[in-house]
């Protein structure tokens, strides 16, 4: 027990101060987590424990809670929204992908069947826990390419469960597929209608009465019964941990609770999502690595290839370029569910050793190098699409003039466009906070995504055409940039920009603003003249 706690404390310190070191060179932490698995494993000899199916457990509620969190962004009305980008993008990717990769196996490897067979599955999928976690912390879930590249990250992980029962016909003598398959689809019915029918009522109700209580232990500890109670059902009945975690997501996203939810359950989330980074780094056999450098490069540049252009294809059937590129870019890693799918055909000795070993190495090499791609994405695709407008969120607005823009839907902004709105001024929202969007949208706004300190932006609001901007944020280096973008592309627009301090008022006092409104003096100048006019 205590040379555990040694271990913990050891890989918990190391992944800290890495991790620190890397948010300064602007690395993702994914890379400090997989590089103290590397460490850990190699510097106690530890490397045996990276296949412990308790270690494994562990780290898959990681991906089970990141599948929760995602739940809550897509509620059923949603998912009904997305069914191109998750039923037709995503059947289509997962299939072509598994068959290009099929008959390379077959024809160049000269794989027999059911290896070939395995393979071209595992590679087909992507890493939902890079990916998604990538796309939430940096908001890009909401732009048009993170909306497709969630839609077919939520396909593969549904077709995770038939390639799961596959690998198990494979591995039996004489079982019929047609009843395995019949069995499986009773069994999602059944699941399915009881999270949605019975489960709905019951995690509404102990929502309900855990934050009556005002005891944030308690709401909290709701919270956890839910995600891992789901989990296990949906395990029981034979499907995936993360695909019963999804769906409580879904069902608490259709409640007035998910973003207290959403915020609550982020640190569970994040703690167990380095847990299954380290296993990845845990799982690098260097040894392998240096043995078969090459091929194992080979195959990960190969595999990164051919996943790019079949997804690119795909998307750009109902997408422009720029978004078929980034999502193909983004998407083209093998996912961590491959490593179940390798494990499992290991077991049923349905594939060779040295080639899941070898196999594991290209997973983990094209998992590690993702972060540093989809650092630089929006600059690669600048390179192959500069033509194309960065903001593929907005519409064009066309012929609006006289209009006024409202930058920010914060709490002053929501009282500006009340304000506007009663009064009968046609005006539009601007916002890049996709929460702010989602509660624009549900007061009736007309709202956009983007940054306005962006000029394409400015363009696709029609801003000189425009009577006024009225700038409600708060951040005072982003206001600043707004507003040195405005005057540069609309010198002649109004800007009415407020301010929360002497020092902001100084700070913007070097540009030509037309009206700065400081809401301290605002107030204090209102109650003043409401006292004078008690006295009178």
């Amino acid at each position: 027990m205590e040379s555990a706690l040694h271990y913990v404390t050891i890989a918990l310190g190391l992944s800290i101060v890495l991790n620190l070191i890397l948010k300064r060179l602007g690395i993702s932490q994914i890379i400090g987590y997989i590089v103290t698995g590397v460490t850990v494993a190699y510097a106690f000899d530890l490397r045996h424990i990276a296949d412990s199916h308790t270690l494994e457990m562990i780290a898959e509620f990681g991906v089970v809670f990141l599948m929760f969190t995602i739940g809550l962004e897509i509620s059923l009305q949603r998912l009904s929204t997305m069914k191109i980008d998750v039923f037709f993008n995503g059947f289509l990717q997962t299939t072509l992908t598994a068959a290009l990769f099929f008959v390379i196996a077959i024809w160049i490897f000269h794989f027999d069947f059911a290896t070939s067979l395995i393979v071209s599955m595992a590679l087909s999928l992507s890493s939902t826990a890079v990916v998604l976690t990538y796309l939430k912390s940096t908001k890009e879930i909401a732009r048009p390419y993170g909306q497709k590249s969630t839609g077919i990250l939520i396909f593969q992980d549904i077709a995770v469960i038939p390639i799961l029962i596959l690998i198990g016909f494979l591995s039996s003598d004489g079982k019929n597929i047609g009843d395995v398959l019949i069995q499986t689809l009773l069994s999602a019915i059944v699941i399915v209608g009881l999270l949605f029918i019975v489960g709905k009522r019951v995690m509404t109700w102990l929502l309900h009465f855990s934050s009556s209580s005002e005891v944030d232990e308690l709401f909290m500890g709701s919270v956890l019964v839910i995600v891992v109670a789901s989990s296990l059902l949906a395990s029981h009945a034979g499907f995936t941990y993360s695909l019963g975690a999804f769906v409580a997501g879904m069902i608490i996203a259709e409640t007035r609770y998910h973003h207290k939810v959403e915020t609550d359950i982020a640190p569970f989330k994040d703690l167990l999502l380095g847990t299954f980074f380290v296993t990845v780094g845990m799982k690098i056999d260097l040894s392998l690595l240096m043995t078969h450098a090459l091929e194992i490069f080979g195959m990960v540049c190969a595999v990164l290839l051919i996943k790019a252009l079949v997804i690119f294809g795909v998307v750009r059937i109902h997408s422009q370029g720029k978004i078929a590129f980034k999502a193909a870019v983004a998407l083209s890693q093998v996912g961590e569910f491959s490593f179940a799918i390798f494990a499992l055909a290991d077991n049923y000795k349905l594939i060779p050793k040295e080639l899941s070993q070898l196999l594991v190495l290209v997973v983990v090499l094209s998992i590690v190098v993702t972060p540093f791609v989809l650092t630089h994405l929006s600059k690669m695709s600048s390179y192959f699409f500069k033509d194309v407008s960065i903001t593929e969120t907005f519409a064009m607005l066309p012929g609006r003039k006289n209009h006024i823009i409202v930058c920010g839907y914060g709490v002053v902004g929501k009282f500006v466009a009340k304000a506007l709105r009663s009064e009968g001024v046609d005006y539009v929202v601007a916002d890049n906070s996709y929460k702010h969007v989602e509660e624009a949208l549900k007061d009736g706004q007309e709202v956009y995504f983007g940054d306005m300190s962006k000029t394409a932006i400015l363009d696709k609001l029609c801003t000189k055409d425009s009577i006024s901007v009225i700038i409600t944020l708060d951040n005072l280096e982003k206001k600043k940039m707004i507003c040195e973008s405005i005057i540069r592309y609309a010198p002649n627009v109004k800007l009415v920009v407020k301010v929360v301090s002497l020092e902001e008022k100084r700070e913007l006092s070097g540009l030509p603003i037309s009206v700065t409104i400081d809401g301290k003096r605002e107030v204090a100048a209102r109650l003043v003249r409401e006292a004078l006019y008690c006295e009178l």
